[in-house]
């Protein structure tokens, strides 16, 4: 376990967005955790979140050329890890993102900007079924460029229609690699310990997590 992986839980926590309790999801499973990316609203927030996608970005090695944030929870994420990448390893990457509508005045199109060339990286919070993204990886390859992965705030490693997850198909269909701050499996280790002397969740949470796990987590 990392300690920007540690950090990324812990202010989650604190901004209450990462939740537990009983929520039903759109799959229609009953889940005991969610997680909104939108409640990182504030500078302090940002700033830290963005820490985190870079330091995932760099332990996995990728080789891009620029960020795509696709609109809207993708804005903010992609400007949040391009600050960081900047800041704290003095690498300057240009980034893009895309309006949900094309504009027909001024100067028009879908991407606001830089233009969408070379290898492209796209950040994003967490992947459901993977239609959203789908939508973004062929835009970048309409405009010519080559999208190589997508940055994730948490991979929940769930199963989706068949055996493999959601990340798990995106990979396997569209060829790019799927890069996370953490995976339900780290979740669930960084919450079995303790946090200055303090549990970070109740053991009957902790206990429902891990049977989440068991009965949908790809194998």
């Amino acid at each position: 376990m990392q300690q920007y992986q540690l950090t990324f839980i812990d202010l989650a926590l604190r901004r209450n967005a990462l939740r537990f309790g009983r929520f039903t999801l759109k799959s229609g499973r009953e889940s005991p955790y969610f997680f909104n990316a939108g409640l990182f609203s504030d500078g302090e927030s940002a700033a830290v979140l963005g820490r985190c996608y870079a330091a995932a970005i760099a332990a996995a090695a990728v080789d891009f050329d620029m960020l795509f944030g696709p609109a809207y929870k993708g804005i903010p994420l992609a400007t949040a890890t391009a600050f960081a990448l900047s800041i704290d390893r003095g690498l300057n990457v240009p980034y893009a993102f895309n309006r949900k509508e094309a504009k027909e005045h001024g100067e028009g199109g879908n991407i606001i900007g830089s233009a969408l060339t070379g290898r492209v990286l796209v950040v994003d919070d967490v992947i459901t079924a993977g239609t959203a993204v789908r939508g973004s990886l062929a835009l970048i390859r309409a405009a010519g460029a080559q999208p190589v992965g997508v940055a994730l705030a948490l991979d929940r490693q769930e199963r989706g229609q068949g055996a493999l997850s959601a990340v798990q198909e995106l990979e396997q269909t569209e060829g790019v690699r799927c890069v996370s701050i953490v995976t339900l499996a780290d979740l669930i280790e960084a919450l079995a310990r303790p946090a200055n002397g303090r549990a970070r969740i109740s053991d009957d949470q902790l206990t429902a997590l891990r049977a989440y796990r068991q009965r949908y987590g790809v194998r």
